[in-house]
């Protein structure tokens, strides 16, 4: 146990989980130390954080969304000599030996960067719906570990080698879509990303189909593609405009024409945005390589 892991949670009116969250780190047969990040809360998740010294709280003072937050966790966690970083939601927990095989894992295998547990249902026996997605688009293995091309940041473990060489979360994300080009951006710069088949965490969430929710997914998805380090910069706008064509018409056969087409308007508003003023755009790409 050389290794120096932090858990880093980014907290928003999560007091719900709280107590089964913070219990099952203290639990867990590997140590680690816990940085919690809370975007302004409203609910009892402070009070809750402030019960368990164990934690170091930081208080954002206003909502950043998940990346910006992470960011703070992680710049703080890397100053305190992280050698690894176990990024995990508030709405999930762990097992006893869950960060002890992420470790051995990691140290394992160095080209691995970003390392995911397992992700169950809140019954613990079923995978998370969409995680069971990801987990089919293996694309080769190492090691006994499946690499995919994604796997949402729920649970992730994090290298210090790769976080030094990716950076942070990108800022033009909200919410949702910085953890899909995070993943570009690790595959970019030639690691893994892989699941470690015998770690496992709960994600307890509900996953419900919204349609204001998916334009924003839509919108970020539309965004990762500009950023994409792997395309050019003339490359990753083609793909861009086939996103915004192309989202609308996947989301026509649960929504209807009609909202297909205000998707379609929303998305090619957000693309001609970027398209006029391509500065932030350029700037994202560079912070990228």
């Amino acid at each position: 146990m050389d290794k120096n892991v932090f858990v880093i949670i980014v907290t928003y009116n999560g007091s719900r989980w709280i107590n089964k969250l913070i219990p099952s780190l203290l639990a867990s047969s590997y140590p680690v130390r816990i940085i919690a990040v809370d975007n302004q809360s409203t609910d009892d998740t402070v009070a809750l954080l402030l019960q368990h010294p164990e934690v170091d709280l930081i208080q954002t003072g206003s909502n950043l969304g998940f990346g910006k937050a992470n960011n703070i966790g992680m710049l703080k966690a890397l100053e305190l000599g992280a050698d690894y970083l176990f990024l995990l939601n508030q709405d999930a927990w762990v097992f006893e030996n869950t960060v002890n095989s992420l470790v051995a894992n990691m140290k394992a295998n160095a080209q691995v960067g970003l390392l995911s547990p397992l992700h169950f249902q809140a019954n613990e026996t079923e995978y998370d719906t969409s995680f069971a997605t990801y987990l089919s688009r293996k694309t080769a293995e190492v090691n006994g570990l499946p690499l995919v091309p994604f796997v949402n940041a729920a649970a992730w473990m994090l290298s210090r080698a790769c976080v030094e060489k990716v950076g942070y979360f990108e800022p033009l994300f909200g919410h949702y879509g910085e953890d899909r080009n995070y993943c570009d951006r690790v595959a970019y710069h030639n690691f893994f990303i892989a699941i470690d088949p015998k770690a496992k965490i709960v994600h307890d969430r509900v996953i419900t189909r919204n349609f204001n929710k998916d334009v924003t997914q839509s919108r970020y998805k539309l965004l990762s593609a500009l950023i994409n380090p792997k395309y050019s910069l003339t490359q990753a706008y083609l793909q861009g405009a086939k996103e915004a064509v192309g989202l609308p018409k996947y989301f026509a056969k649960f929504y209807g024409f009609g909202k297909a087409f205000i998707l379609f308007s929303t998305l090619s508003g957000y693309y001609l945005k970027f398209l006029f003023n391509p500065a932030p755009i350029k700037e994202a790409r560079k912070r990228a390589l």
